[in-house]
């Protein structure tokens, strides 16, 4: 990536859901310098293990060529529908990294109780790897993992994404629209 490069395209990815069968996934394209340059929305199944599809729909939607990085609030979604980020580089050929915001000693515990004998959703969840904590600009302290980029272009990046707070701009702005939207159908029923 050429940092100095206002243009860098990140995919920022959030997501939302309360109490139903499915979730919203917002795919947001924003430019390093912040200006918004698209969005796409999927859904995924609560509790399933489908979120790698959306979002690879979500880049197949957009049919983007110019995206330089994707950037996903947290690999473990929508109760426990765990992405599988090594496959999402294989498929679209674009670094990802995951940026979580608590401090944790993991989650194998509770997708075992959850999900007992869920082998797959075990082996998916152990493939993320260990994270790595991120002192951000302004203080805060976020954990991410990253894929097809090296650990220091992944922290400069998230820590030139992030004004305020511990959450990425693209990411933010990502999870504002899929609660909107997630809010916008729970009224229309």
């Amino acid at each position: 990536m050429h940092w100095a490069k206002r243009g860098i395209r990140i995919l920022g990815i959030a997501e939302s859901f309360r109490g139903r069968d499915t979730s919203i996934i917002c795919g947001l394209v924003m430019r390093k310098d912040l200006i918004i340059d698209g969005c796409a929305f999927a859904t995924i199944t609560v509790g399933g293990m489908d979120v790698t599809e959306g979002i690879t729909r979500l880049w197949e939607v957009l049919k983007r060529e110019d995206l330089n990085c994707i950037l996903m609030s947290g690999c473990i979604v929508a109760w426990f529908n765990i992405a599988d980020p090594e496959f999402i580089v294989k498929m679209t050929g674009i670094p990802f990294i995951s940026v979580t915001y608590e401090e944790s000693d993991g989650l194998l515990c509770e997708i075992g109780t959850h999900f007992p004998n869920d082998e797959e959703r075990i082996r998916a969840y152990k493939r993320l790897g260990e994270r790595t904590s991120l002192q951000l600009l302004n203080g805060y302290t976020v954990y991410i993992r990253c894929w097809g980029i090296d650990l220091n272009s992944a922290m400069r990046l998230v820590k030139e994404t992030t004004l305020d707070g511990k959450v990425p701009e693209p990411c933010r702005v990502a999870r504002i629209i899929a609660r909107s939207v997630m809010q916008s159908w729970n009224h229309a029923k």
